[in-house]
């Protein structure tokens, strides 16, 4: 038997963030053609710290089966540099549970994320975020070429 493709997201990289604009309810065919979408565009961040901004439109739950697609997806974003991610949710009947699906995902990664009603909180937290890695980082690349 075949599955069709259920919920759509389109993905697109704004310097260090990665934008993700999702339409759901997903199953896992789209999980899975996301997973496959995020290794390539991923390949191309690898380097400086980056994060995620994800907006979910509508009611973006999750099957058992995507949940746990986006549990792996999330695992090689990791893996490629990503040390952060920006949820915002709108207009979702399942507003509550979506947080709950995402916040069992992401604490199980152990990744820092926050949930926004707003894009501009969400930009704001987030380049704040990644500022302060790539200063971090910046700052113990010089000190271990004075020591």
């Amino acid at each position: 038997m075949e599955y069709s493709a259920h919920g759509r997201y389109v993905i697109e990289q704004q310097n260090n963030i990665l934008l993700v604009d999702a339409h759901g309810p997903f199953n896992e065919v789209t999980a899975e053609k996301y997973h496959q979408d995020i290794k390539q565009l991923t390949e191309q961040m690898s380097g400086e710290p980056w994060g995620s901004l994800i907006t979910f439109r509508g009611n973006s739950v999750f099957t058992p089966d995507a949940e746990q697609q986006l549990r792996e997806t999330t695992q090689y974003r990791q893996k490629k540099g990503m040390i952060a991610i920006a949820v915002v949710i709108l207009n979702s009947a399942y507003a509550d549970m979506q947080q709950m699906q995402l916040q069992r995902i992401y604490h199980d990664c152990q990744i820092e994320f926050h949930v926004f009603s707003d894009r501009e909180s969400a930009t704001d937290w987030l380049n704040g975020f990644i500022e302060q890695a790539i200063l971090l980082k910046n700052k113990q690349r010089k000190t271990a070429r004075v020591n």
